[in-house]
C-alpha cells in the first residue's frame, strides 16, 4: 500500500500593505525624492498603489529601483517585472499589487503620473464647493 504525499502550498507574499511599507524603506534607505503613494483602486485593476519617487541622476534612479528589488527579495517575493535599468532615466518596478515609479525629475515632470492618477480630485473638490 502507497501513501500519497500531500502538498500544501501557502503562499507567503507580503499583503500590499506590507509590501508598500518594504518599498518606502527601501525608497527612505538610499534618500529618495519627492516620493508620492498613490491608491489607485477603483481606478485600475493593474494595481492598489503606485509609488512614484525622484532620484538625483541615472545612477541614484537605477540604485533606488535595485534597492527596491533588494528589499522585497528579502520580504520573500520577486518582481513581476523591472523595466528602464538601461537607460535609468525611468525605472518601472512591477511587484503586482505596488508598481513602482523611480524617475529622474525631468522626466517626472514631463509625464506627469500623479496628475494623471489623480485626475478626480479637482473635480470632487469643485463639486463640494
Amino acid at each position: 500500500m502507497s501513501t500519497a504525499a500531500v502538498s500544501t502550498v501557502i503562499d507567503t507574499s507580503p499583503d500590499p500593505d506590507t509590501l508598500r511599507e518594504h518599498v518606502l524603506h527601501a525608497l527612505d534607505e538610499l534618500k529618495a525624492k519627492e516620493v508620492r503613494v498613490i491608491d489607485v483602486r477603483g481606478k485600475t485593476s493593474i494595481a492598489d498603489t503606485l509609488v512614484i519617487a525622484s532620484g538625483t541622476s541615472t545612477r541614484h534612479v537605477k540604485a533606488l529601483a535595485d534597492e527596491v528589488v533588494r528589499f522585497v527579495k528579502k520580504a520573500g517575493m520577486l518582481p513581476l517585472g523591472v523595466e528602464g535599468q538601461t537607460e535609468a532615466e525611468w525605472v518601472l518596478v512591477d511587484l503586482g499589487d505596488v508598481i513602482v515609479h523611480v524617475m529622474l525629475p525631468r522626466i517626472r515632470e514631463f509625464y506627469g503620473l500623479e496628475r494623471l492618477w489623480s485626475v478626480d480630485a479637482p473635480a470632487a473638490d469643485a463639486a463640494e464647493s
